[in-house]
């Protein structure tokens, strides 16, 4: 009998259902507009771009000239690729346009999909970012996807990694740009921490589309973007500490798997003390529990969690003398990305590589935050409704489910489950050897690279030939997953999601002819697709034959979507597939969750080796299990959104502060403002409000006002004056400071006065913000504890980050104004001493690289030495210091080194 809610939906529709219909008569007007385009000549679909354009400009809404629009990109591509998009890709097209993820399944084009509503909001002028998860995939689709824009009109870019300043700013001025989500966070960071808005790459956040926006917005959202510089060298320490881990023993630590943490027990704790004792790290007398032992204790239970919950080749690898990580959802390494609190240099030390120093974070954010910039935000995917409250709460963002072109006729078997792991792979082995004895291709999905060569060692003993694809074979990943639709081909992979290439049944002909071409470049290239083609369609039928692509899962992932994913590879466009998981009790997900339970009722049915049990019930505790660990990990991100919150708040003052500054020609009222500030705070705090003349503190007022105003005044002469009150001493500072830096002014000169102003405010503000930043860490480490004394963490956490917030805006004003208060022209002794000074350095720099290096190398390092000085020079001008060297005194005339002064990092 049917519940009340099925009954329902058959009545009325779900509201997925109802969202698509909405867009059957917005395609139906785009199909009946094809002919119309059909008929225009190349150059037709470019003006009728123009003409786009133009309406536009004139007050037209995107939402009219949609159907235009599309029916335009639809003849552009079809010219340029050859690929007529199907209804169901508009229809995509359209919900990415509203704002919405559309979930599309494997094959369904969303790479094609994603020019229509780009194209779109790229006539309005603004730019449109669609962001990938990889640089081949920003490389590949900026390439493929640049023909139809060109056919359009429009300009396409492409951002990758240690691309030359001017090439990624042309990149970003282009109509469509395409990137990865690491990129364009790091870019972001970048442009605020530039000394003008010439230096910016970026010009604004109008409208993004996410590829793979599960993997972005949900997998990768817990790990900030950080841009950092080095700390102090510990690099002894974490060896120290990493000889005595080895040394535990169970009742030493306590590891909780499910919240990845590892602490020392109280016997742990009294063994690393005598360790620590013993070997004069700890001076004796001192307890781990003292506050002089904070940075030991830390860095003792990350050396813990380095060996006790981070496994070489499945959380990292070593390669080239180098820890790098690997992403646990797509199985990739992730070059360059370090893990922070020491945690990166315990894994090294336990490594024996070599230990780079900690850093200090400049400037960080979440992708949660970053993309939350954009005007518009949409996204792609081909799992998503699993986490659809998650895109709602966070990002505003609806889930639609797009239909596929053709119905799906894959066979998504129950899991089975085996009693032990041994049980479970010897299955395995015996299921693909069957599936590549009858040629049906046979893709393996496992969730470490230990596990994936584990399963090779395997199959190699049973002589089944097979392809890896984990993060060793990151370099050939698109051809392995190319072969991986061929006849009998056997591929274990470690993650699919944002792989970018499609498991075509019989192979991948593009794939093949480049083959073919690069074997043989002489041959013609239509021969040699003909020929190609004809056999693919062979390869092709008798993978059909054989039942389509075979998805077999080794273990359950904690989420849904990276299981939905693997089985997503099969089945595409139609083709017929089968799914089946292979569990047993062993595997991480059952082991943490719960297996007792099942193993207890799996042994009084009396279960024999080598049996597995099979029932819906299974896989619906499975999901169970799996949504309750999902729940959980939503939980972990919203609360960090909650504490990013704050900082983002704080950041958005604080780069909207330094935009400002740096595009405001007159920046003197703002130094000026903060100068009255700080002379009414000294006045407030050494002639308090309301108080009488006895009470006043005149002497510390003037060593107060000499020293961050660098002027000697008679206050406590004026103090002494009959009528004299606080408003007039502050009015008297105010007017002689005025008078003051008026006369700076002329002496710099007003045009080099001002460049002087923007550029100590800029670089007190980040040096200023850089500081607060170490500080909301140190706070957000501790502010936990607090729960403790039944008081909020998050709370307490905002109150005092705003607090802390306060005391930087303080500082800043304070800092600014004994800076500019110090700066003054050097005497014509002083800039002919100081250009001997600078001359000398070169001179001397020069003998020695000569000495050290011989004069073949010396022109690759000419480049970090100070160049010959110029006539003319000037302090106030920075265009005619040369290129000072960091040790240098700084030419401005502060008296500090350049390295702390104007060129300060």
């Amino acid at each position: 009998m049917l519940g009340i809610g099925t009954m329902a939906k058959k009545v009325f529709g779900t509201p997925n259902d109802r969202k698509v219909k909405s867009t059957r008569p917005l395609v139906a007007r785009i199909n009946a507009l094809e002919p119309g385009f059909q008929a225009l000549p190349d150059q037709g679909l470019i003006d009728r771009t123009q003409q786009l354009r133009q309406r536009i400009e004139a007050g037209e809404s995107l939402d009219a000239i949609l159907p235009e629009a599309f029916a335009n990109c639809r003849e552009a591509a079809r010219r340029a690729l050859g690929l007529r998009a199907f209804d169901v890709q508009l229809m995509g097209g359209v919900f990415l346009h509203q704002g919405n993820i559309a979930e599309m399944k494997t094959g369904e084009g969303k790479t094609l999909v994603a020019t229509f509503p780009a194209y779109l909001n790229a006539l309005a002028g603004k730019g449109v970012h669609v962001v990938t998860v990889n640089d081949y995939l920003a490389r590949r689709d900026a390439e493929w996807m640049s023909k139809v824009y060109a056919a359009l009109g429009m300009s396409c870019g492409v951002v990758v990694p240690f691309q030359p300043e001017a090439e990624k700013r042309a990149a970003y001025a282009c109509d469509v740009t395409y990137a990865t989500n690491n990129e364009l966070g790091f870019d972001y960071l970048r442009d605020n921490m530039k000394g003008s808005v010439a230096e910016m790459v970026q010009r604004g956040h109008n409208f993004a589309i996410v590829d793979e926006v599960d993997s972005i917005l949900i997998d990768e959202a817990r790990t900030p973007l950080i841009i950092s510089g080095p700390s102090q060298d510990r690099s002894e320490l974490y060896r120290v500490l990493d000889r005595y881990v080895p040394l535990l023993t169970p009742e030493h630590y306590k590891l909780d798997e499910k919240a990845r943490n590892a602490t020392f027990t109280e016997e742990g704790n009294e063994f690393l003390e005598q360790r620590l004792w013993a070997d004069g790290v700890l001076p004796e007398g001192q307890t781990l529990y003292d506050p002089e032992s904070t940075t030991i204790v830390h860095h003792a239970s990350q050396a813990l969690r380095a060996h006790k919950l981070f496994l070489k080749d499945q959380h990292y690898m070593v390669r080239d003398g180098e820890v790098m990580l690997i992403d646990e959802f797509t199985g990739r390494m992730m070059k360059g990305r370090r893990l922070s609190d020491g945690l990166h240099q315990a894994i090294e030390a336990k490594e024996g590589v070599a230990i780079q120093p900690e850093n200090v974070t400049l400037a960080s954010v979440t992708f949660q935050n970053y993309f939350r910039l954009y005007e518009k935000l949409a996204g792609m995917t081909g799992t998503a409704s699993t986490e659809a409250d998650e895109f709602a709460e966070i990002y505003r963002l609806g889930v639609v489910e797009v239909p596929t072109n053709r119905p799906i006729q894959r066979l998504d078997e129950h899991d089975r489950v085996y009693r032990t792991a041994m049980e479970k792979y010897s299955a395995v082995i015996e299921a693909i050897k069957e599936a590549h004895a009858k040629g049906q291709p046979t893709l393996v999905g496992t969730t470490s690279i230990e596990k994936s060569e584990m399963l090779s060692e395997l199959l190699k003993k049973d002589g089944v030939p097979h392809n890896v694809l984990n993060a060793r074979q990151h370099e050939a990943e698109a051809q392995i997953v190319a072969d991986a639709g061929k006849p009998g081909a056997v591929t274990i992979a470690t993650n699919m999601a944002g792989r970018g290439t499609d498991i075509q049944l019989g192979g991948n002909v593009e794939m093949k002819v480049m083959e073919a071409l690069k074997a043989d470049p002489e041959a013609q290239p239509d021969e040699l697709r003909a020929r190609i083609e004809a056999g693919h369609a062979t390869d092709k039928q008798a993978v059909l034959d054989a039942g389509g692509l075979f998805v077999l899962g080794t273990e359950r992932h904690e989420s849904r979507r990276i299981d939905n994913q693997l089985r997503g590879r099969s089945g595409r466009q139609g083709d017929p597939g089968r799914s089946l998981f292979f569990l047993s009790l062993d595997d991480d997900l059952m082991r943490i969750f719960g297996s007792e339970r099942l193993d207890s009722v799996l042994s009084k049915l009396g279960m024999k080796e080598g049996e597995a049990i099979v029932h819906p019930w299974v896989n619906k505790s499975l999901e169970r299990a799996q949504a309750k660990v999902e729940g959980r990990n939503f939980d972990i991100r919203k609360q960090l959104l909650k504490f990013d919150d704050v900082m983002n708040d704080q950041r958005k003052a604080i780069f909207g502060q330094r935009r400002e500054i740096m595009d405001s020609e007159e920046v003197d009222q703002i130094a000026t403002d903060m100068r009255h500030q700080v002379i009414e705070d000294l006045v407030d705090d050494f002639m308090p409000p309301k108080s009488y003349a006895d009470q006043w503190d005149a002497d510390g007022l003037t060593v107060a006002v000499r020293e961050r105003l660098n002027m000697n005044l008679p206050i406590a002469a004026w103090a002494d004056e009959e009528g004299v009150d606080q408003e007039v001493v502050r009015e008297r500072i105010e007017a002689a400071t005025d008078t003051y830096m008026a006369e700076k002014a002329a002496a710099f000169g007003a045009e080099n006065m001002r460049q002087i102003e923007k550029q100590v405010l800029l670089q007190m503000i980040d040096q200023k913000w850089r500081e607060h930043l170490v500080t909301l860490e140190h706070l957000r480490s501790v502010v936990g504890f607090r729960g403790y004394a039944q008081r909020d963490p998050l709370s307490e956490y905002k109150s005092e980050a705003f607090q802390l917030f306060e005391t930087l805006l303080d500082g800043l004003r304070v800092d600014v104004t004994q800076r500019l208060a110090q700066i003054r022209p050097l005497t014509e002794a002083e800039r002919e001493e100081m250009l001997r000074q600078m001359a000398a350095q070169q001179k001397e720099a020069q003998a020695h690289l000569t000495m050290e290096h011989g004069a073949e190398r010396q022109s690759d390092d000419d480049a970090d030495r100070p160049t010959a000085l110029v006539e003319g020079f000037d302090e106030a001008d920075a265009a005619t210091w040369g290129n000072p060297s960091r040790n240098d005194p700084c030419p401005c005339g502060s008296g500090k080194k350049f390295k702390h002064c104007h060129g300060a990092i």
